[in-house]
């Protein structure tokens, strides 16, 4: 059922611009519940499971309504055999309609984990594990995929920071050109993250799991950052890393990318990768970027 928007302002909408239509779809377990009332929240009028065969009466209805600003509609494998019309039908609404196409995905042990959690089944029922199911709906939804304007792997988001992630893309103008960096340190020896953008090995850097009473300790310890920081190439590769990043940031933002993720390996995970991402990530939020850090293997 349709929900009405819970914001307490209506204004009148210019008869030269086109209304915003997002269409919200992607991976079950990925967080489009979540996306669809952040979008909600921000004064969307919002529609959950909306049938393929209705989508161009809906963009018709929203572009001659002018109670509202924009809409969103989530369309996913509930629709079933009707999903494979999807992309004719959005191909076709985008001529009418200023229509926006996210897709939501995340890594299949974030998907398996967050059924486990709610203990629903996976919409494709329940006669296969979860894991083929997951295989089997990225499948059906390559060709969507493909199509989408704007694409979020939420693996690594609470609901928050996927709400307010949505918030900061659509609230306003000014807020879209913000990119989430994400600053990960992990060990060679497990492999690298999967989903890294950019990878840098620090293990040419002195190694103080070699110095006995640094060995039980992590990069994250004060005597063990100094003790890295203390060599010279280490205070170079820094300023010329962060300079790099400082300068490739911006060209990222220009391009339409929304999240980072930056990697930074050594053997184990805990000593000179740790120190590094602190680092880095520091380094960001003074340089005014939104960065987060995580250390992949710290506890292992």
């Amino acid at each position: 059922m349709p929900r009405k928007t819970s914001s307490a302002t209506v204004r009148s909408k210019p008869a030269s611009r086109k209304p915003d239509l997002v269409v919200i779809t992607g991976l079950s377990g990925s967080g489009k519940g979540s996306v669809l009332r952040a979008l909600e929240d921000l004064g969307f009028y919002s529609v959950d499971n909306l049938p393929v065969e209705l989508i161009p009466k809906f963009a018709e209805l929203t572009h001659d309504n002018p109670s509202i600003q924009a809409a969103a509609l989530v369309v996913d494998v509930r629709e079933g055999e009707g999903l494979k019309r999807f992309p004719k039908v959005f191909s076709s609404i985008r001529k009418s309609v200023n229509a926006r196409l996210i897709f939501l995905e995340a890594d299949n042990e974030a998907i398996v984990r967050r059924f486990s959690e709610t203990r629903r089944p996976h919409p494709l029922g329940t006669d296969k594990s979860i894991t083929r199911s997951i295989l089997s709906e990225r499948a059906q939804l390559a060709p969507i995929r493909a199509m989408a304007d704007l694409t979020i792997n939420t693996s690594k988001f609470t609901v928050h920071e996927l709400r307010e992630f949505i918030g900061e893309r659509f609230g306003s103008q000014r807020d879209q050109s913000k990119i989430m960096i994400y600053v990960t340190s992990f060990g060679y020896r497990n492999g690298v993250p999967p989903d890294s953008d950019l990878v840098f090995d620090v293990r040419f850097l002195p190694n103080p799991n070699y110095i006995p009473r640094f060995k039980n300790l992590t990069g994250r310890h004060p005597s063990v950052a100094r003790y890295i920081q203390s060599f010279p190439q280490t205070v170079e590769f820094v300023q010329r890393i962060s300079d790099l990043l400082v300068y490739l940031l911006p060209h990222y933002i220009q391009e339409g990318k929304s999240y980072l993720t930056i990697g930074f390996g050594c053997t184990g995970g805990q000593h000179r990768s740790v120190m590094m991402a602190e680092q880095i990530r520091n380094y960001l939020v003074q340089a005014g970027f939104k960065a987060k850090v995580n250390h992949r293997d710290i506890v292992k």
